[in-house]
């Protein structure tokens, strides 16, 4: 009887994994984008960051990405739920990218013109709702059947108007994230802190 009991308590476990690993979030203040539409081949001369989050853990929650320029919150990369992509354009060269949930964690990236490069949105249980990592994906992951496979389970969403407002209305705590947390991300050694380098692209 204990036997099947520990039995059942174990597969009940193992379907909920699933159910949870599987699961995608919400699309709030973004606009789906069906795959035929899906704009992420970089421009002329521009650059473009993949950031993805093919993890169904703390699907409840969504995360935001934004980039940080002269010290400040500058731009939202886009706000990315459970099994979603965006595609975010830029200018080759040196970028500080942070992303947003419990609390902020940051990525850099040195990036060169006509290139695609994919990071992912990476979650972590904290205190009361999911954190989050950025993970950027290097030059021996690309082309792999794992990260194609990631990349096909996540859909295309897009920044909206709806985006926007929600960056101002929230812009105090996402400031006040940043300057919390930056300083403590510096303090770890460089080897530490994820970054896309320019080779990572294709």
């Amino acid at each position: 009887m204990k036997n099947n009991s520990l039995i059942s308590s174990v597969s009940l476990l193992l379907v909920l994994a699933a159910l949870v690993s599987g699961c995608a979030g919400s699309v709030k203040n973004m606009r789906e984008v069906p795959p035929e539409r899906a704009e992420f081949i970089p421009e002329k001369g521009k650059a473009v960051i993949v950031f993805m989050r093919p993890s169904g853990v703390g699907f409840a929650i969504q995360s935001s990405v934004f980039e940080v320029k002269d010290n400040k919150t500058a731009s939202l990369a886009g706000i990315v739920a459970a099994k979603t992509k965006v595609a975010y354009r830029l200018d080759p060269g040196k970028h500080l990218f942070m992303v947003v949930g419990e609390s902020a964690d940051f990525m850099t990236a040195d990036v060169l013109p006509d290139k695609t490069y994919y990071a992912f949105v990476t979650p972590r249980m904290g205190v009361w709702k999911a954190r989050f990592s950025l993970e950027p994906k290097h030059k021996q992951e690309l082309n792999t059947a794992d990260l194609n496979s990631e990349l096909d389970s996540c859909k295309w969403v897009e920044k909206s108007p709806e985006s926007e407002d929600w960056m101002r209305d929230n812009m105090e705590d996402i400031e006040s994230k940043r300057a919390e947390y930056y300083p403590e991300w510096m303090q770890k050694d460089e080897a530490d802190r994820p970054h896309l380098m320019p080779e990572d692209g294709k």
